[in-house]
């Protein structure tokens, strides 16, 4: 298996974390499964909100011109709330920060329900936004299940918290139908009911992480490798984190690369996959349906459908990328998942007219996402010292979500101008140039 990425502080990683041997790895056990549970239950929301948040604003709105305003917003809110929520994890540790996080994206949640019976966009983008708390929240998760993993071993257990989510993400589109009934059983309409089942995932979440999260990985692995805790109750300043993880990435190649792949694929991702619903409804039903403007719950469900494989292609397979991550390299991985995202955008330009080359082409694009998300998250973890690991996390993933929110807000636009297949083609240059990128690093890592 290739080695970890090199740096001053390996060999002290190492001996503090098998310091106390079998007890340290039931602890890591019981918080990657507690942390998986966690994913499956708060997943739901985030599925939902991806099938039917573009359509949703664009009935609300009136124009299609709001089509990607959800994502943007969602995933805008995600990055504003990384560094924050590192600098709370940093200072009081995983379990609290995680918990705090979802009990705001429940009440997202719960302000969708309302923008559905208010037909309100100004209350469906304020919920989206809280909604991105939740996938800050899911982005972090996958670090608290490598704060006391093996190094040989970080990328399985990464990849086992973000496969945990696949149940949850894949079960949120699908839920539009049964969610319909219970929204109807509530004197509710109908697209309020996935968004009232998944505030009560995210609540069941919130709850598990905070009597199960026990105890908080984070301060575990800094308690076994002698790290100072910062005080309890301290709270760095953003600006402190912000520099303090910067400086860590820019410290270090691998961390550099690890970043600049993961925020690259986020953004690809998210720019075709946000104007994939729009377009299949353009191609289906011709942009309108039940003759008012308004998206029937069929066509809902049916775009619903496609999304679904979507987030298992980005989900279903991630212990494989976790295996191949750390028995084949982090680095190999990464580039791979590029090499699929290039395919994906290829097959979509190329088949675009033709609803099961864009469900092929969505697939791909979770493939290429998951591998390079895995990957990149992985050598990230393990390519900064650990007294700043945390904030150069937080900035990865504040960079993450500004990709998406950017690929989120531009993609319409893109689109408008030149179409679906130059939507995907223009995603696909960004992957060229990581790719050479990465071609380049990886012959000065060589030498």
């Amino acid at each position: 298996m290739p080695e970890p990425e090199p740096g001053p502080w390996a060999a002290a990683t190492s001996d503090g974390l098998t310091r106390d041997g079998d007890a340290r790895r039931r602890v890591q056990r019981r918080t990657v499964g507690v942390l998986a549970a966690a994913q499956l239950l708060s997943g739901l929301g985030n599925g939902a909100t991806l099938a039917i948040g573009s359509l949703l604003a664009v009935d609300f709105g009136g124009s299609t011109a709001w089509a990607g305003s959800v994502t943007t917003v969602l995933t805008l809110a995600a990055a504003l709330v990384a560094l924050p929520l590192s600098g709370f994890a940093a200072a009081r540790g995983r379990r609290k920060a995680l918990v705090a996080g979802l009990g705001i994206a429940a009440l997202g949640s719960g302000s969708v329900v309302l923008a559905t019976m208010t037909s309100s966009l100004v209350l469906l983008l304020a919920g989206a936004a809280l909604l991105g708390v939740g996938t800050a929240v899911n982005l972090q998760s996958r670090f608290a299940a490598v704060d006391l993993a093996d190094a040989a071993h970080r990328g399985r257990d990464l990849s086992l918290v973000v496969w945990s989510i696949t149940v949850g993400a894949v079960a949120g589109p699908n839920l539009i139908k049964p969610g319909a009934a219970l929204g109807a059983a509530l004197g509710l309409p109908e697209t309020a009911g996935p968004f009232v089942i998944s505030v009560t995932g995210m609540a069941a979440a919130a709850v598990l992480l905070w009597t199960g999260l026990r105890p908080d990985p984070l301060l575990e692995a800094r308690r076994i490798s002698g790290e100072t805790e910062e005080p309890a109750g301290s709270k760095r300043p953003r600006g402190d984190v912000l520099r303090a993880g910067i400086g860590a990435i820019r410290s270090s190649p691998g961390a550099g690369l690890a970043v600049s792949a993961v925020v690259s694929a986020h953004g690809i991702m998210v720019a075709v996959m946000s104007m994939t619903p729009l377009h299949l409804q353009q191609v289906t039903v011709g942009g309108v349906a039940d003759g008012g403007g308004h998206v029937g719950t069929d066509s809902f469900a049916l775009i619903g459908f496609v999304i679904s494989l979507h987030i298992a292609g980005m989900y279903a397979l991630s212990p494989l990328m976790g295996w191949l991550a750390d028995r084949v390299g982090r680095r190999t991985v990464l580039a791979a998942g590029h090499v699929t995202l290039l395919g994906a955008v290829a097959t979509a330009a190329l088949g675009a007219a033709s609803p099961a080359s864009v469900t092929v082409a969505l697939v791909l694009l979770g493939l290429g996402w998951s591998a390079a998300t895995i990957a990149g998250s992985a050598l990230l973890a393990e390519a900064v010292a650990p007294n700043h690991r945390v904030e150069a996390q937080g900035v990865g993933d504040a960079a993450m979500g500004l990709a998406g929110a950017l690929g989120g807000g531009l993609s319409g636009i893109v689109m408008a101008l030149i179409g679906f297949p130059g939507l995907a083609a223009v995603a696909g240059l960004i992957s060229v140039a990581v790719l050479a990128v990465a071609a380049v690093g990886r012959r000065a890592y060589r030498s």
